[in-house]
């Protein structure tokens, strides 16, 4: 150990907590002895695979644990399952998924009809707390979306 610790003095901070005489968290953590045994646990079982899961390109398998409760479906999914063909360090895989998630809230509110539920979207968005605490930004908000509703109406009339 003490030939290693010779060929990488040079890097700071090497080695540092190589002794267990020079602990460098001694007065904070309460050490047990069981910190170097951490290689020895044992695996949670794993969950029973009873959705659609998309997996990492960096990962051989799923998780032990995994959230079960909306699976990808719809435009929403299959743009998931688009951005989960692709490496994680990549922007072709977290803009997908960031559009899927807007794309998802508009599915949402589609199932949300369709199940005979008309959601309270002033509430649901804190647009009457917005207008009672910050009436600019709702009045800027409610502008912008007219003059963008004006432009579309406008480009589709134009287009006939």
């Amino acid at each position: 150990m003490k030939s290693i610790n010779k060929n990488y003095k040079n890097i700071p901070g090497w080695g540092l907590d190589i002794d267990p005489e020079n602990e460098p968290t001694y007065p904070i953590k309460n050490y047990t002895g069981d910190d170097h045994n951490r290689i020895n646990y044992e695996r949670s079982p794993q969950q029973p695979l009873t959705v659609e899961i998309l997996l990492s390109t960096e990962r051989p398998g799923p998780t032990a644990v995994f959230g079960t409760s909306v699976p990808p479906s719809g435009l929403s999914g299959a743009i998931r399952r688009y951005a989960f063909k692709h490496s994680e360090d990549r922007y072709r895989h977290w803009i997908p998924l960031i559009l899927a998630d807007r794309i998802n809230v508009f599915e949402g509110l589609i199932d949300d009809i369709k199940n005979g539920h008309l959601p309270n979207l002033i509430k649901e968005r804190g647009l009457a707390v917005e207008w009672k605490h910050n009436r600019a930004a709702v009045l800027k908000k409610a502008v912008f979306a007219v003059l963008v509703g004006a432009a579309l109406w406008a480009s589709c009339k134009q287009r006939k």
